[in-house]
């Protein structure tokens, strides 16, 4: 049962051949099995999934299903979730509950989803392999045996989604959380256009940049999960008036048509030193598209490879920003001092890590006095450039495709120093940058077995024809990502 779709499960409650229940229970019992060596989980809700199912399959027998009626997913816990333990990943707020929902998750809350529990994370979202969490690393279920990361910062969702650990799940995308996870453990992830997805009762790492979005198996499950997400929320200032995204359930070829697509291919990054794997699978799928009728086209986007450096300056002074209120004040981790300074110096201390408080010192000081204008203006004069080249080459194609990672998943104790960790984004923050949607589908597997991806990238709000381009890709790599295949049973 938990090698099904999004898609073919919800035929199935529909036919009523299976139950919610039954597939809520064959997932909880895979966590059961699976979870403690994943750790994809930080916090799991069994009772509350059996009472979703439960109300799931009363809809059914009344004949008023929601759109994703008895699905069990994972919520990254960054998601705000009344009355279960919101983390983010951090001791700081280990034992904080909140009294209110995230917009996400109560818009899954609306359309009947079955919630599993709350998903691990790099804490704050900071990182590139999970490894920051306070909870301890996911792994990834590839090749379990080399401890190979899952990714980050989305990493526990995707451990759960590619393990059979959940049907589908939520995650954040900042300068590639969804993206280079998916990548690596052969899912579909989607960062979607700035402003399509809700922030609201998200915790918030760079408000600028993060952009909420689904992971799940297949395109088609993607853009079912993103038609549940997207949506204009009057509660956050950074959502657009024009968020809509919606699916009828079938995304409909875009190549084969009398119109020719062009499909664009950034020049700028065939300096970038990328795998053999990676660099012959990227060819072959281009080599498919062209031969579908896409016409394959060059373009520059002359400050690309300056977008790490622009993007590990503004995010860190955002986060600089937004961390300032775990202060021990009001809620989350307080440890007492002598006075009110003391008492703040102990209770950061204590509940950031230590790459949260990299962060936090890195943009601290870009914001300074003697900084400003010296870093941080000039970081977002270049991210200004990145996305006026965006535009640019928009007017010469349709979409951009290019890798999601440089290569495959590394193993969890890889010796990397922070600069080799942040180099990692180096394909995916310049679409973050440009609020532009980009997604990662699975390309093929290297010769070790392993899974690669690359990207889909859009115009804003072009996050419907992004994925028909996406949906082409993954049938053309034919890729086989059931976890029994991948974990067994």
């Amino acid at each position: 049962m938990i090698d099904l779709t999004i898609k073919q499960a919800l035929a199935k409650l529909k036919d009523r051949s299976i139950s919610a229940v039954e597939l809520t229970r064959a997932y909880l019992a895979r966590i059961e099995k699976f979870g403690k060596e994943l750790n994809c989980y930080i916090t799991t809700t069994p009772e509350r999934a059996l009472s979703d199912a439960e109300e799931s399959d009363k809809r059914y027998a009344s004949g008023n299903a929601k759109v994703l009626d008895g699905m069990p997913i994972a919520m990254k816990d960054l998601f705000a979730t009344r009355g279960i333990r919101t983390t983010a990943a951090s001791r700081i707020l280990e034992n904080f509950v909140p009294q209110y929902e995230s917009t996400i998750s109560q818009n899954f809350i609306d359309a009947g989803t079955v919630l599993l529990g709350k998903s691990n994370l790099d804490e704050f979202a900071m990182g590139t392999f999970s490894k920051t969490s306070f909870f301890g690393a996911p792994v990834s279920p590839w090749h379990l045996e080399k401890r190979l990361t899952a990714g980050g910062s989305s990493g526990g969702s995707t451990s759960a989604v590619a393990s059979g650990l959940a049907i589908g799940a939520t995650g954040t995308d900042t300068g590639g959380s969804i993206r280079f996870p998916c990548a690596i453990t052969g899912l579909v992830g989607v960062k979607p256009t700035y402003g399509l997805c809700s922030r609201w009762g998200c915790v918030a790492f760079a408000s600028s940049l993060d952009t909420p979005g689904p992971i799940a198996r297949t395109v088609d499950d993607a853009a079912i999960l993103l038609s549940v997400m997207a949506g204009h929320d009057p509660k956050d200032s950074t959502s657009s008036p024009n968020a809509k995204f919606e699916f009828d359930g079938e995304l409909k070829p875009i190549l084969g048509n009398d119109k020719k697509l062009r499909v664009g291919i950034i020049k700028e990054f065939a300096s970038v030193k990328i795998s053999d794997d990676m660099k012959n699978l990227f060819e072959k799928r281009v080599a498919d598209l062209k031969s579908m009728g896409a016409e394959i086209v060059e373009i520059s986007i002359p400050n690309i490879l300056d977008a790490l450096s622009a993007y590990y300056i503004i995010a860190p002074a955002e986060a600089s920003s937004n961390l300032a209120r775990y202060d021990g004040m009001r809620y989350g981790l307080r440890v007492e001092g002598t006075d009110l300074e003391d008492t703040y110096k102990k209770t950061r201390s204590a509940g950031f890590g230590e790459e949260v408080k990299r962060r936090i010192l890195i943009g601290t000081a870009v914001l300074s006095s003697q900084s400003y204008d010296v870093y941080f203006m000039q970081a977002a004069r270049v991210r200004r450039m990145i996305a006026d080249a965006f535009n640019k080459a928009f007017e010469q194609c349709d979409l951009i495709v290019c890798p999601s990672s440089a290569g495959p998943a590394l193993p969890l104790d890889s010796d990397l120093t922070p600069l080799e960790y942040y180099a990692l984004d180096l394909f995916t923050v310049a679409m973050n940058l440009a609020g532009i949607p980009a997604v990662s589908v699975p390309c093929g597997l290297t010769q070790s077995g392993l899974p690669l991806g690359m990207q889909v990238v859009a115009p804003r709000f072009k996050d419907m024809e992004m994925l028909q381009l996406a949906k082409h890709i993954e049938t053309a790599s034919a890729f086989d990502n059931r976890p029994t295949k991948i974990m067994g049973n």
